[in-house]
């Protein structure tokens, strides 16, 4: 009998923010969530990473509805969710009580799956938010980041794996963001966990598509006994986000081993993306191809376009490679922190700041944080100079500790500000949004009895532009569309430029 390899289906969370900036709105989403829910997914991505910020930020649309709208229209699956450890889906660490709230509410809201990592792979900044999902009940699922250096091996991430289990986790993660994880050393990697942490542990296996080899991955690592794979469907996926499903389903015939998918919802589900995805051409990322350079930069696709803002907004766009070539010093210099967020932003913003002022004249308040040890330690210790230049611009000393070890109890403070603040409801939910995203969080409550705000292009209207909300147009400049996708005709909101 052939073996079965489960699959979780990314389209809903990392297929379009890999691809469309996260920009998806629910609405373009919830048409198809029945044949989703029908397909045989071992579990469905539809929450956390980006698309918390996103929705608050450029959709006016409230996070908590759309995983409690999911939860409605999938009753049939496992919702799964990406979780930054002790930065929660935010960019600081957050006191305990924090985290223990929101993987409450998070269950509550019906999440099923937490998977949680940490960008330094400190398993110290995982503990905290592992507990309190086994409390919860709900399945757990420790992290690791994957990534190359002269100090990351087989044998040091079976380390970890092995401290995961330890923590209780009910599957373990090798997350893969920068599609560095070859054919081979997915293999060793599957086989090492397997058989240090025992063939019931379940190993579940992210990889993105960027550098073109990952699809083979997946298969050795199949191979060497992993027991769930992330894809994405055809029509939202390669680039620089994920392999297809499809293509996943069809290259395991014959192989002895096969998958639990519905082929025909699965062309259901394309040809819904299909029809939805050339509406946030504007977003979508112009990386379309395979890129293998990246195997000597590491730097993520994402972080590419985000260094590239950058420097054209610094009118220094032609100075991309020299940006790139600094990256990988920065981050030897930094102890070879995985570049996943938010470490990438802060090493290649870094990076970004040594290219246009002279190495490390001017350190980013995240970056001193970085090298003093307040994200966390490193695998490999910082250079002794820039550590140096960072005690002396943040004015503080480097600590070993837990960072969140020396944080105070917060949770009082942040519902005493969220609840002053208009439009807030006084839910936990609204607090975790403002403690989140408090810069954001005030102007999304102000706004959100207005209703979901698509920042889509209308196909009716080629000629109308439509943006990012960047805070500039008011709410009530939205212009009203009627689209056609498939067989259904939708009502667009749009902010015209």
């Amino acid at each position: 009998m052939p073996r079965t390899v489960e699959v979780t289906e990314l389209a809903l969370r990392d297929g379009h923010q890999s691809l469309l900036a996260t920009r998806m709105a629910t609405e373009d989403m919830v048409g198809i969530c029945e044949e989703i829910d029908q397909a045989g997914y071992w579990s469905v991505e539809c929450w956390g990473g980006a698309t918390y910020d996103s929705c608050i930020r450029f959709l006016n649309e409230d996070p908590w509805e759309r995983l409690r709208t999911f939860r409605k229209l999938m009753p049939n699956s496992r919702l799964q969710m990406l979780l930054r450890g002790q930065n929660l889906l935010g960019y600081r660490h957050y006191e305990d009580s924090v985290v223990d709230r929101f993987v409450d509410k998070a269950a509550e809201n019906g999440m099923d799956v937490f998977r949680v990592f940490d960008a330094l792979n400190d398993v110290r900044n995982l503990r905290q938010a592992l507990a309190a999902v086994k409390r919860t009940g709900k399945h757990a699922e420790g992290t690791i980041c994957y990534t190359v250096s002269p100090l990351h091996t087989i044998e040091a991430f079976v380390e970890m794996a092995a401290q995961l289990r330890d923590l209780g986790c009910d599957s373990i993660c090798i997350k893969d963001m920068a599609a560095l994880l070859k054919p081979q050393p997915a293999y060793d990697l599957v086989r090492g966990i397997k058989e240090t942490c025992g063939d019931d542990m379940l190993v579940h296996v992210h990889v993105h598509s960027t550098t073109g080899v990952t699809l083979v991955s997946l298969m050795k690592a199949i191979e060497a006994g992993a027991d769930i794979v992330d894809t994405s469907i055809s029509s939202l996926s390669l680039g620089p986000g994920h392999n297809p499903t499809e293509a996943l389903v069809e290259m395991l015939e014959g192989t002895g081993y096969e998958t639990r998918l519905d082929k025909d919802r699965l062309v259901k589900i394309k040809e819904h993306f299909a029809g939805v995805r050339p509406r946030y051409a504007e977003f979508e990322s112009k990386f379309i191809g395979v890129e293998s350079q990246i195997f000597e930069s590491q730097i993520p696709g994402g972080m590419i376009s985000n260094m590239e803002s950058q420097l054209k907004q610094q009118g220094a766009g032609d100075r991309v490679k020299e940006v790139m070539q600094e990256v990988p010093k920065v981050r030897k210099d930094a102890g070879f922190p995985p570049l996943v967020t938010p470490s990438s932003q802060i090493v290649g913003t870094q990076a970004v700041f040594n290219v246009l002022m002279g190495r490390y004249k001017s350190l980013t308040g995240e970056f001193a944080d970085l090298m003093l040890g307040y994200y966390g330690k490193t695998i490999g210790p910082r250079d002794p100079e820039v550590v140096e230049a960072a005690k002396e611009q943040a004015k503080k000393e480097s600590i070993t500790e837990r960072p969140a070890d020396l944080l105070k109890p917060e949770w009082d403070e942040l519902r005493k500000r969220a609840v002053a603040l208009d439009g807030c409801n006084g839910s936990d939910e609204d607090v975790l949004t403002f403690a989140m995203f408090p810069q954001v969080a005030p102007k999304f409550f102000a706004s959100r009895d207005q209703g979901p705000i698509s920042v889509a292009k209308s196909a009716a209207e080629p000629a109308k532009e439509a943006v990012a909300g960047d805070g500039k147009a008011p709410v009530t400049s939205r212009v009203e569309y009627k689209v056609k996708i498939g067989d259904k005709t939708r009502k667009v909101l749009v902010e015209p430029a």
